[in-house]
């Protein structure tokens, strides 16, 4: 069962054409990618671009992993150097 919109499209009609438009973007971006690269290609300082780039890319990375990959401290640790704090600084040192 289709449900057709406002326009008398049904839901099945405007997926084609979504997927379709994703397609072409796609194609179209893939397109330009490559001639971005076949220019970098031709260009005489292209290793000292793909050194630099490198080093670009791996710094990236670092931040990315620092920023999404460190585990949180422990709660359980966090609870228990407060208590140690808080015992220490009221001469309970136990």
């Amino acid at each position: 069962m289709t449900h057709t919109t406002r326009a008398g499209r049904g839901l099945d009609e405007q997926a084609v054409l979504i997927v379709a438009g994703l397609t072409d973007l796609a194609v179209s971006t893939l397109g330009a990618a490559v001639g971005s690269v076949r220019h970098l290609l031709r260009r005489s300082d292209g290793p000292d671009l793909a050194r630099d780039t490198r080093h670009d890319l791996m710094a990236r990375g670092r931040i990315a992993l620092d920023r999404y990959a460190a585990a949180p401290d422990a709660h359980l640790e966090i609870l228990a150097q407060h208590a140690r704090t808080r015992r220490t600084a009221s001469g309970d040192d136990v």
